[in-house]
């Protein structure tokens, strides 16, 4: 499911419109859209609480955003401009698609409505927001509540790994994702790349060359079944046959939305 609600949500990242309608709000240059309208739904945070959610950011990455970011736009603002930037993106790529995007709402919401949403900061927050009427707007907001319930339930895997921000970037790399689509990304220096990797390679986790050993590999496999089981609650309000059929109704939707993401990306969404 991941895999099919990540494009959805990650138009508002790399759609031409979601970016377009950040600029025209004040909100210039990517990432202070970025960090305004993911997390607008706390409210006009400073940079702590933001740091400590998104975690994979450098802290100083954050700290330069917010919260001077809320005297260019509060957070109702960017409420706005990110749900006006997703749906003008959505009816471009979803053009053809609309009764597919409206049978996956109604198959998404006894999801989101079932939703265990204990620590589960963003998710939380996001749940909190009005449904949209428009069925598009309203598939955008199923795929970002369940997308940042399993990105909060990634974060509690990591942590639980004693993996920090920057290390578990490091280790990625080590596997797949080249470092120049993470590091500049989230604000990490070059020494805290490297203090990090120091500390992967002391436990055994990556090689001397950076390269993710047996160990590593093994670690990240278990990371990602910890954050498959942190997430499975909420789909037991379907029944299997209900899977399925939101499976195959989100597949050309996911595909259309896919072909805005640039591949390889820092979230780490797969190419179709």
């Amino acid at each position: 499911m991941w895999w099919l609600l990540e494009p959805v949500h990650s138009v508002t990242y790399f759609a031409p419109e979601a970016r377009a309608a950040s600029e025209a709000a004040g909100l210039r240059g990517f990432w202070r859209g970025y960090f305004a309208c993911r997390a607008a739904p706390l409210g006009p945070v400073g940079a702590a609480p933001v740091t400590a959610a998104f975690f994979a950011f450098a802290p100083g990455m954050v700290a330069r955003a917010l919260p001077g970011v809320w005297q260019l736009a509060m957070p109702e603002t960017a409420l706005a401009v990110r749900a006006r930037g997703a749906g003008a993106a959505l009816r471009r790529l979803l053009a053809g698609h609309e009764p597919a995007a409206e049978e996956a709402v109604a198959l998404l919401r006894p999801v989101t409505g079932a939703l265990d949403i204990a620590g589960r900061v963003l998710a939380a927050a996001n749940a909190a927001l009005p449904l949209p009427a428009h069925p598009l707007d309203e598939l955008w907001h199923h795929a970002t509540v369940l997308r940042e319930h399993r990105g909060d339930g990634h974060v509690a895997a990591l942590v639980t790994a004693d993996l920090d921000g920057c290390e578990a970037l490091v280790l990625r790399s080590g596997i797949d994702l080249p470092r120049g689509e993470l590091q500049p990304h989230r604000g990490w220096t070059d020494d805290e790349w490297t203090a990090a990797r120091a500390r992967l390679t002391a436990r055994g986790l990556l090689d001397a060359d950076g390269v993710a050993t047996d160990d590593g590999r093994a670690a990240h496999r278990s990371l990602e079944a910890a954050t498959d089981l942190a997430a499975a609650r909420p789909w037991s309000a379907l029944s299997p046959a209900d899977l399925d059929r939101l499976s195959a109704v989100l597949s050309a939707p996911a595909h259309a939305c896919a072909a805005a993401l640039p591949y390889p990306n820092p979230t780490g969404a797969p190419a179709p």
